[in-house]
């Protein structure tokens, strides 16, 4: 018995000394609930000089926010905390089990929730960015483009404040699931290519059934295209959006440039401070991407003032 108390001893000394040592503080904080199951987010605090201004980070690959981008989320946004940010890892409900509609209300939940409890983190509620990936940032883009619609008659509080954001800065997203890649002319979705992606399940549109009390499969093609195109963010694009920065690779073969192209054309249209940074040789991600990611301090900076 004395060696396992020594053992858990030594054991806790070492984990606090490694927090003891680290530039942040951390905390796993709970933002809602469905389903009996916790809706969790990750929140990074700069312990020197913070600037009192948030970045929201959607932790989505292919629409699935995994353990392995949970655990390598300090690691990755190190750089944001060196300038100052409290940065939020957003978890989501994801496919297989929950769809592309499902992820964005929790996504808006998550963005009413910081901005609810703003004080606790010693941010301001004004002053909040949101940054994402491939599916992280079609889902910044969505919340990006999103009406300010609130719920006053909630019994929540959190319901109550806006899911807005002051700026969004992201790589590679999808943002029209109708022309992707070009225009389509079949009005269809590419079954087969979804599932060849292996994103098919995040596009299983469901609906409740009360007669069998389940949910069931949307198979009517005229309403799965218009789920489809609410979902892309480039069908909600107006000129009271945040600037929008977005950075692509010209050799991306499983988002094309052209999702990125045409949602920045759009935004231009409408007047929104918008750029696009094309990476030469980059695929969908690239060895080195801290270059891209001092652009995108740089954005955050400009715009979250």
């Amino acid at each position: 018995m004395r060696y396992i108390l020594l053992s858990l001893l030594v054991t806790f000394t070492i984990s606090t000394s490694a927090q003891d040592s680290l530039s942040y503080s951390k905390a796993e904080i709970i933002y809602g609930r469905k389903d009996g199951m916790a809706l969790t987010m990750t929140v990074l605090t700069p312990k020197v000089k913070p600037n009192g201004k948030a970045i929201i980070s959607v932790l989505s690959g292919n629409w699935i926010s995994s353990e392995r981008s949970r655990m390598r989320f300090p690691e990755w946004f190190q750089i944001y905390i060196d300038n100052g940010y409290t940065v939020f890892g957003v978890m989501l409900g994801s496919q297989p089990r929950y769809t592309i509609p499902e992820a964005i209300v929790d996504l808006k939940r998550a963005v009413r929730f910081i901005r609810y409890n703003a004080k606790d983190y010693n941010i301001d509620p004004d002053k909040i960015g949101i940054t994402g990936s491939s599916s992280g940032g079609h889902l910044s883009l969505m919340i990006a483009t999103a009406d300010d619609i609130t719920n006053a008659k909630s019994s929540d509080p959190v319901d109550k404040v806006s899911c807005r954001v002051q700026a969004a800065a992201v790589f590679f997203p999808p943002t029209d699931f109708i022309n992707y890649g070009g225009v389509n002319t079949s009005g269809k979705i590419n079954q087969a290519g979804l599932v060849f992606a292996k994103v098919a399940a995040a596009f299983d549109f469901k609906v409740w059934n009360d007669t069998t009390g389940t949910y069931v499969s949307i198979t009517d093609t005229d309403k799965r295209l218009a789920i489809a195109k609410e979902i892309s963010p480039i069908n909600s694009v107006s000129s009271d959006d945040p600037p929008v920065i977005i950075v692509h690779g010209d050799k991306d073969i499983l988002v094309p440039k052209q999702q990125a192209e045409s949602i920045i054309a759009k935004f231009k249209e409408a007047n929104v401070p918008c750029e696009l940074i094309i990476k030469e040789g980059g695929g969908h991600g690239w060895k080195d991407m801290q270059a891209e990611e001092k652009n995108f301090i740089s954005w955050f900076d400009k715009y979250l003032k």
